[in-house]
């Protein structure tokens, strides 16, 4: 049957009651309602240390048995942070810890167009720090009792145009990587090429949804929702598929791929003009 939302209200208001634990909220696919019977369920753990984990380990396991095993704070990484992959009447259940404090220093950097990608395990173009506002923006909240994530979440409402701004700007990178990528081809270099072009798309990404005003917090499935935005550079998908099939060690197919990701940068810096009037 899976985790239903009643059962999902019961566990984020257990969880609410674990000393540290400032808000909950419902992330990823399920809040925005993409979510399909195999996604997993994202529940968002918004915290103020220290947190009890101990405590909030005891509510996991009795909604979920043995699985219901947790990291401490940054098990996961410095900005994955931690938690915890529970299974719950059937369905996969993530806990995912945010710091509040620093969720909300995120979120300031984004008003005022600061961001960066942090090396990160799971996150192969780096942690993109603005995807702690968009989990905000996104996410709908399930326990709030200070009201501290409602209001956060409010003043994200608009997307930041100076994030925006800072993301279109970063196309540079794009245009520097494709320099990079042409000097691996007369060496048949294909893992340099490809490491290039997938930060290059990965940049590309980023600035057209920034451009759009539209949040994007994860590479996975980055392509096909840059595709979907309304003034992407036509069959981005396509053409980003393209240059990845081209990647073989004869450097005429290398250029090829090149070549195509030099022409989607071109596309996109257009796009990203027009979206931004």
């Amino acid at each position: 049957m899976g985790l239903s939302d009643a059962r999902l209200a019961e566990i984020a208001a257990e969880v609410a009651r674990v000393p540290g634990v400032v808000a909950v909220a419902l992330g990823g696919s399920r809040a925005r309602g993409t979510h399909t019977p195999e996604s997993d369920t994202d529940l968002g753990i918004y915290y103020r240390a220290p947190l009890d984990v101990d405590r909030l380990g005891v509510v996991a396991r009795a909604f979920a048995g043995e699985s219901g095993q947790l990291t401490e704070p940054g098990g996961w990484g410095p900005w994955v942070d931690g938690g915890g992959w529970l299974t719950v009447d059937g369905g996969a259940l993530d806990f995912i810890y945010r710091d509040l404090d620093r969720v909300r220093a995120v979120c300031d950097d984004a008003e005022h167009g600061r961001y960066a990608f942090h090396m990160q395990a799971g996150h192969p173009l780096g942690f993109a720090s603005h995807a702690y506002a968009g989990e905000v923006a996104l996410g709908l909240v399930l326990s709030d009792p200070a009201g501290e994530l409602g209001a956060l979440r409010e003043r994200l409402r608009t997307y930041p145009p100076a994030l925006a701004q800072a993301l279109v700007a970063g196309l540079w990178e794009a245009d520097f990587l494709v320099t990079l990528a042409r000097k691996g081809i007369a060496r048949s270099d294909t893992a340099c090429v490809a490491g290039c072009l997938f930060r290059l798309v990965g940049v590309c990404a980023h600035a057209l949804h920034g451009a759009a005003g539209r949040w994007l917090i994860n590479e996975k499935g980055a392509v096909a929702a840059t595709a979907a935005l309304a003034g992407a550079p036509q069959q981005f998908a396509e053409r980003v598929d393209q240059a990845f099939a081209a990647l073989e060690g004869d450097p005429l197919r290398l250029r090829l791929a090149v070549d195509i990701a030099a022409d989607l940068v071109l596309d996109t810096t257009d796009a990203c003009t027009m979206l931004m009037r």
